[in-house]
């Protein structure tokens, strides 16, 4: 059995949560400050009327999507907070900490069939 493996799906310690705790605060912080920059009126009242309609497009999908993160991120603080958090929802099977590393607020272990979501 390949070591690197067995220690992927190994419980995390708590060094482990203790630092992806860190990186999904800090995803929070940056979500709220970007959803803030997204919703702070502008000091130059003109400046959303130039706007061009395709700007504004872009920044309502950025919105929409820092805002998805933020609730995939609170979720996993959540989960993290009530003990099953690094647990697949799907297969109740450990989540790699390789992938939570990566994508720390992950739902899905990677092998489950919703495991390819992103970020999500």
């Amino acid at each position: 059995m390949n070591h690197r493996i067995a220690d992927a799906a190994a419980p995390l310690s708590a060094d482990d949560l203790a630092a992806l705790r860190s990186s999904l605060t800090e995803q929070r912080a940056f979500r709220l400050e970007q959803l803030e920059r997204f919703t702070r009126p502008s000091r130059a009242g003109d400046a959303l009327r130039r706007r061009s309609a395709s700007q504004l497009e872009v920044q309502v999908k950025l919105s929409a999507s820092a805002r998805m993160v933020l609730s995939d991120v609170e979720a996993a603080l959540e989960r993290m907070d009530q003990g099953r958090y690094g647990l697949c929802q799907v297969c109740a099977r450990p989540i790699p900490l390789e992938r939570l590393t990566v994508v720390p607020q992950a739902r899905y272990c990677g092998r489950c069939p919703r495991g390819g979501e992103a970020g999500r």
